[in-house]
């Protein structure tokens, strides 16, 4: 039995729950309501997980850490361990700034590109990972924190973009898994998107 990690990227809790930092959460929670997969909170993990049989001998692991993003390596490399999950099969999903609202980039090793999630995962695993990065840029106003800016819900107009765009974002992900990253950055890296 061979295991992947797809581990989406926020903060928990209503109050978070539909700020641009959220993007991680919010592609794996669609991809979960696509396949009719329900959640578990498991308090060993510090995360809710659920799974996926994705072929004979193949399991995904879905995974929502709730450590808060600055500590969202704790939990992924938990269940990293548990489930003797190498760094290469983990994908972590995560909002990047750098990109376009609701493009998507697929990226091996790497600098964290200011995302504290995909640092502190860097500091605890190393860069082996893949990322699956979803963009939420520009910051507007320029002049805006970052924190505030990331922490902020997407206003009407953005959420109706990055909604449009969650089929794309699922179906991405799922050439990931099914393909394997070369194929899937070949394929959606440079594909031009909204």
């Amino acid at each position: 039995m061979s295991f992947s990690l797809v581990a989406g990227l926020g903060n928990p809790g209503r109050a978070y729950s539909a700020t641009r930092h959220n993007a991680g959460f919010m592609v794996v929670d669609a991809l979960a309501a696509k396949l009719g997969l329900s959640w578990q909170n498991q308090a060993s993990f510090e995360a809710e997980t659920t799974r996926w049989d994705l072929a004979p001998g193949h399991v995904v692991l879905l995974a929502k850490p709730l450590t808060f993003m600055n500590e969202s390596g704790r939990a992924i490399q938990k269940i990293a361990a548990f489930h003797k999950v190498p760094p290469a099969s983990i994908i972590v999903v995560h909002d990047d700034l750098n990109l376009a609202l609701g493009t998507l980039k697929i990226s091996v090793r790497g600098s964290a590109g200011g995302q504290n999630g995909v640092a502190d995962l860097i500091q605890r695993m190393g860069e082996e990972f893949i990322r699956y990065r979803i963009g939420i840029g520009p910051k507007s106003p320029p002049q805006m924190d970052l924190k505030d800016f990331v922490l902020a819900p997407f206003s009407n107009e953005q959420t109706t973009l990055f909604t449009q765009n969650i089929p794309h974002l699922i179906s991405g992900l799922r050439l990931l898994l099914e393909q394997g990253p070369d194929r899937a950055m070949n394929q959606l890296n440079r594909r031009t998107q909204p």
